[in-house]
């Protein structure tokens, strides 16, 4: 659940506590919370446990990582050391974050050498990226012939995310033939007004202002339905490059396990 506390403090942080109170309080907001919650049973170190073995990276664990077995061996990357990364979070100091093997985009993985790994562990990191298609192939692409992938995808209703509509596919593929810049500013006006509630010329200078500062937004989201439609689709679109071996709903979010094939 540490997620969505560091999305609460997030939104303190870009709009003030008074913003956070308000979402809350609205019915909608605790619906979603609370089916969530009620449903929790949090799978991801157990299907880890069971499925991931060998060496592997983990992209973003901050100071929550995977708990795998004892047979698998992680090295952690991220976008920034340590240090960097305590100043970009003062609401998680205090907390013990791993130490970060490799400092490299996580879309990209320039770093790591191609057909390297056996799994690589993406947690909340999907709704990240730019360019999610891009991303599934960088990833695969890093993956020994049978290796996996491990990612967990927020469901968007039961996130901050809930007033939004899920990404078409056909979004996917203009990001991914295009370049992620043509439709940027798009994202963050998307995310001044259904998000953070701003109205009317606000939207556009908040807008402009979060992507000046490239602000980690979920810059694509989904529910479970559009999520599963998602990887399906991906598989074409990828040329059979998986196949998905997990597609299991976890409380507010999504597992889904995805084997790379010869």
């Amino acid at each position: 659940m540490y997620r969505i506390v560091v999305e609460a403090l997030a939104l303190v942080r870009a709009q003030g506590v008074g913003v956070l109170l308000e979402r809350i309080n609205k019915p909608k907001a605790w619906r979603r919370l609370i089916y969530g919650w009620l449903q929790f049973r949090d799978w991801k170190p157990i299907l880890a446990r069971k499925y991931l073995s060998g060496q592997g990276l983990e992209i973003g664990a901050l100071h929550n990582p995977l708990p795998v077995s004892a047979g698998a061996c992680v090295t952690y990357v991220d976008r920034l050391d340590v240090a960097k990364l305590r100043a970009h979070y003062p609401e998680l100091s205090g907390l013990n974050f791993v130490n970060v093997d490799i400092v490299d985009d996580g879309e990209v993985l320039g770093a790591v050498p191609q057909a390297s790994q056996d799994f690589i562990i993406a947690n909340h990191f999907l709704e990240h990226c730019e360019n999610p298609l891009g991303t599934i192939r960088t990833h695969l692409s890093k993956l020994k012939s049978g290796g996996l992938l491990f990612y967990t995808v927020p469901d968007r209703r039961m996130t901050f995310d809930w007033k939004r509509r899920n990404t078409p596919f056909e979004h996917l593929i203009s990001d991914d033939a295009n370049g992620p810049h043509q439709a940027r500013i798009e994202h963050y006006r998307e995310w001044a007004a259904l998000v953070l509630d701003k109205k009317g010329a606000e939207i556009d200078e908040t807008a402009a202002k979060l992507m000046r500062e490239r602000f980690n937004i979920h810059f694509h989201c989904w529910d479970k339905r559009a999520l599963r439609e998602l990887f399906e689709r991906a598989r074409t679109y990828l040329a059979n490059g998986f196949d998905t071996a997990i597609f299991r709903p976890n409380g507010p979010e999504i597992i889904v396990i995805l084997r790379r094939e010869a």
